[in-house]
């Protein structure tokens, strides 16, 4: 696309356009909508309805913890794991809140699928079973011993496959150095510009572009081209820029993609408060690296026009984990390898006592015909019946407006 007749959204547009892309993508089905309203489920937190939920350990957690939040992601030498990879909503607090929301997220995609109800008891049963496997033995590599694990292992074998070719035509639709402004890609202000390019001076931001390419730690770092991302729900009124740079001598020079996101108080209840708004954005790195490794070790704490934003550059194997239909058996097996993820993400910040401790408190309140506790039962089903409410009021009020 030319750069020069592209059409772009002005700086003023921005929120306008934003909106209208979020209320578009919630109507779309009850899944996504769960996936775009997360503060419908931080207000279920703080009801009467959540004080039977256990309180576990504090440890950080996803905050955030639903099945799009999860997906390949690779470090410095190209190994790749499944791992939490969003963690705007990342707090030091209970990890038994991770195990509702994925239960929740879970389940809605389970009913997305036309499955029935007895499958979303056996998602939850399976869930608990790979989320204790994970404390029993955090190293463990074997995430799921039932159902059936085909759509996670094709999108991990896929992730494997890829190359910076296929990160820059998935992300930005062309391999040449530079961003197309059009429909995800708008132009920046001369501030915002500017600001961009004193960032990337620094030296803690050139260590983070570097540092992927061992050849290349002291090499140059240049601003080949940047612009204002238009990138999901998330996005909206928040800082968020794609930043295209060259590494290394021009003739041959590597190419790397940066992801800048503003970083905002989390929503998700803490058991700590963040007491200074610069540190927002140490407070995600700080979760990326306790429950991510393979990407926490890519991000930066920085600050830009005056707010807290987090950097890290993208790589090619990392994907989102995109789950639309499902059967029953796959439903079963994708609910207990991602429980196992984020079982590991939590179990490699607790000692063994811990461990043991969390475990026999989970293994508590099971009955005769639902192996799985019941206030993870009672909490994803109180929570499917409000989403599915507030996705029709939602519908409604888009359809009248659309």
């Amino acid at each position: 696309m030319n750069r020069k007749t592209a059409v772009s959204i002005s700086p003023k547009d921005r929120l306008r356009v934003l909106e209208a892309s979020r209320r578009r993508k919630m109507a779309r089905s009850a899944h996504a909508y769960v996936r775009g309203s997360t503060l419908k489920f931080y207000e279920w937190l703080a009801t009467d309805s959540a004080t039977h939920l256990p309180q576990g350990p504090p440890v950080w957690i996803c905050g955030d913890c639903h099945v799009g939040n999860l997906g390949p992601v690779a470090d410095s030498k190209g190994q790749v794991e499944i791992e939490v990879r969003d963690l705007d909503q990342t707090v030091i607090g209970n990890p038994a809140h991770d195990l509702v929301r994925l239960g929740l997220s879970l389940a809605t995609a389970a009913r997305g699928s036309d499955l029935p109800g007895v499958t979303t008891a056996r998602i939850l049963e399976h869930m608990i079973l790979g989320y204790e496997r994970a404390l029993a033995a955090p190293s463990a590599k074997t995430a799921a011993k039932n159902g059936d694990t085909h759509a996670i292992d094709a999108i991990l074998q896929r992730s494997m496959k890829r190359r910076w070719q296929h990160l820059a035509e998935e992300r930005i639709e062309d391999v040449t150095p530079h961003i197309p402004l059009g429909q995800r890609f708008w132009a920046l202000t001369p501030e915002e510009r500017t600001a961009i390019d004193v960032l990337f001076a620094e030296p803690e931001t050139k260590a983070l572009v570097t540092h992927l390419h061992c050849d290349a730690d002291n090499a140059k770092v240049r601003v080949l081209d940047a612009a204002y991302w238009m990138k999901g729900c998330s996005s909206l009124g928040r800082l968020r820029f794609a930043v295209l740079v060259g590494i290394g001598p021009k003739k041959s020079q590597r190419l790397a993609l940066i992801d800048i996101k503003e970083a905002l108080q989390a929503a998700a209840p803490s058991s700590i408060r963040v007491s200074a708004e610069k540190d927002f954005a140490t407070r995600v790195v700080s979760g990326a690296r306790a429950l991510s490794p393979y990407l926490g070790k890519r991000m930066l704490a920085a600050n830009l026009l005056r707010k807290p934003v987090f950097l890290r550059e993208l790589m090619p194997q990392d994907l989102k984990l995109e789950i639309e239909r499902l059967t029953g058996a796959e439903a079963v097996g994708v609910a207990e390898y991602l429980a196992h993820v984020v079982g590991k993400a939590h179990a490699r910040q607790m000692d063994a006592a811990t461990r043991r401790t969390w475990r026999t408190e989970l293994k508590r309140n099971r009955s005769k015909s639902l192996d799985a506790p019941g206030w993870l039962w009672r909490s994803v089903v109180e929570l499917i019946g409000a989403h599915e409410v507030a996705y029709l009021e939602h519908c409604r009020r888009y359809a009248a407006t659309a």
